[in-house]
Formats: C-alpha cells, structure tokens, sequence
C-alpha cells in the first residue's frame, strides 16, 4: 500500500536513501531539508532534475513548531530522521543537540497528534544502550546516556513513547544499529577507513577495539518502511541489526583486504572519546523485527563494503580525507 509520507532528515544518508525507496515503491514524499540559503537539497540533490511529482521538497527546521504542524498536514505518515549525530561534536555543542533531538521531536509528535496521522516511524539508535551489559542486545537493555547525543536520543525515543501511552498516538521506535553506505560522511568510521586508504597509506583511527554490528544502508531503509503497516508493532521499538560483531581493527584489514592495500594505522588521539564515555560492544538481538516486521538484513557486510568502496571511488571529490570530521 502505498501513502503520502513526510520525511524529516531527507538530505542526509539514511534520510536520502529512504525516500528513493519510498518514491520506488510508489509514494508520495514530502521531504523535509534543513533550510539553507543555496536552496541546497543535500543528497537529494540529483532529484532535482527529476521533476518527478511525487516528490515535494520543503526547506525547514524541526525546531519550528508552526512550521512542523503545516509541514505535516496532509500526509498520511511521518518518519522522523532528523537529528544532529555527530559524537564528538555534542561534547562541544549539547544544547544544540537538545533543540534538535529532543524539541525536534516534540514538535513532530504534536504535529502528528493535530493532523490525526496514521503511523510516527521515530529513528533512535544503538548509542543508547551505551556499553553492553549483554550481547546480544535486546529492546529490554537498559538506556546509558554515555554522551550528550546518546542522552538526547533516550529523550526523545522517551518522548514518542509518552505519547504513545498519554495519546494513543501510533508510533513505532526503529533503533538501527550502524548502518553504513554509499553517501556516509567521514563522520563514520567506514568513510574515514575507506578515504584515508584510496589517498596513501596511512590511515589514522581512534580505538580499534570497540565492537560494532553493521547495517547496509538499503536494508536499514527497508525496515523503515516495513514499520509503517505492521499492526503488532504499534508502540514498540525495534532493533535493526545484522546481529553479528566485528572490531574496528577488524573491519579497518577487511577495507584494507578489498581494496588490496597494505596499510598501517596510526592512533591518534582526538579521535579517542572520553574512556566513560566509549561505547565498547554493540551487537544486536533482532529477533522482533524479524518477527513483527519480517524484516531481515539481506546484504553481507563484505558485498556492503564493495559497494560502498566502489561508490566512494567514484565520488572522492567530495571528501577531505585530511581532515578529522567531527
């Protein structure tokens, strides 16, 4: 079946890959793109040429709540994507995170709630299990605010369900594991390997140990989508997730196999977070996405990383491999 949809977050990775897949399978998509003065649609950028109907693009701010309650009406489900997720950078910035994540959402959710729409896919993520007390992790663990990020995505996953309970609003919580692809920034620890190894030889990383479970970007999307019709996951937050561990040592000589360099890696410390607040093992349990969404993950990590490779291969123009991103 198919709906109209609007999609806060559109210009960015997930938020980007999702409304292809949406336009894909026949929706309409009201796609939200933080406002900036070139009019700029991120990584929808290449529809805009398109002049595909289905598609309307709106350049705005989830922090505006009028905004937000006109932006939503008319449309039949909302998938809040938008959020600030840089790490690092909410050690800097936390209040900003605050305006983003946590009031972002609040506005979204009374939006929701005055245009009586039919399904709230809300986006959380692994950081807010912290570090494994154990694996694999299931939607009962409990939430370790570890960063400022971590501690305003418990909020907000907090926020929709009170107004799950208080409202009887129909929400579903999605909580993706590491979800990687073509489009990522250096922000991620898969772009920054990748980039680093394409110019030289030498490719500087925080930690190796800490252990991740990572999602192709399509299947992450996938799941997004099949939230939306699923009756028995009203009200529930889902992990998505492969389910399988690997270190960031490992999967730094996994890059380095695929595109047959032998490089070395140098450790530098402003890539190193804070040691309480480093998150050491997320691995997912996702056994109720399977069974309430029968979703599962169909892409190996090793064909991800050719795909990503390739992808970042042929766009490496757009990145600073030079330059920590934060």
């Amino acid at each position: 079946m198919s709906y109209k949809a609007f999609v806060t977050g559109a210009g960015g990775f997930i938020g980007s890959h999702l409304v292809e897949a949406l336009l894909a399978r026949g929706w309409q998509v009201r796609a939200l793109v933080r406002y900036n003065s070139r009019s700029n649609w991120g990584w929808l950028e290449g529809l805009k040429n398109t002049k595909d109907a289905s598609l309307e693009v709106v350049l705005g701010d989830v922090t505006d709540s009028i905004q937000m309650q006109q932006a939503v009406r008319g449309c039949d489900v909302v998938f809040n994507l938008a959020a600030l997720i840089g790490i690092p950078y909410s050690y800097e910035a936390p209040l900003s995170y605050v305006a983003t994540n946590i009031n972002g959402t609040l506005n979204l959710l009374q939006a929701a709630l005055l245009n009586k729409i039919k399904r709230f896919v809300h986006t959380s993520t692994s950081e807010v299990y912290g570090t494994a007390l154990y694996t694999p992790i299931d939607e009962k663990h409990p939430l370790q605010a570890q960063s400022p990020y971590s501690a305003t995505k418990i909020g907000a996953d907090k926020l929709v369900e009170s107004f799950t309970c208080s409202y009887d609003l129909p929400a579903v919580t999605v909580r993706p594991f590491n979800t990687y692809g073509p489009r990522q920034s250096t922000r991620a620890v898969i772009p920054t390997i990748i980039t680093q190894a394409l110019r030289g030889t030498e490719v500087r990383l925080g930690s190796l140990d800490p252990v991740r479970d990572l999602t192709f970007v399509s299947d992450t999307a996938a799941g997004f989508i099949a939230a939306v019709d699923s009756p028995g996951a009203l009200g529930a937050v889902l992990n998505l997730g492969t389910g399988e561990a690997v270190t960031i040592g490992q999967l730094a000589q996994l890059i380095f196999d695929l595109l047959g360099k032998d490089c070395t890696i140098l450790t530098e410390g402003e890539r190193i977070r804070p040691g309480r607040s480093e998150v050491m093992q997320l691995v997912s349990d996702n056994s109720n996405a399977r069974e309430l969404l029968n979703w599962e993950p169909r892409i190996p990590l090793r064909e991800g990383l050719v795909q990503t490779i390739h992808w970042i291969e042929q766009h490496q123009e757009l990145y600073r491999p030079d330059r920590y991103a934060r």
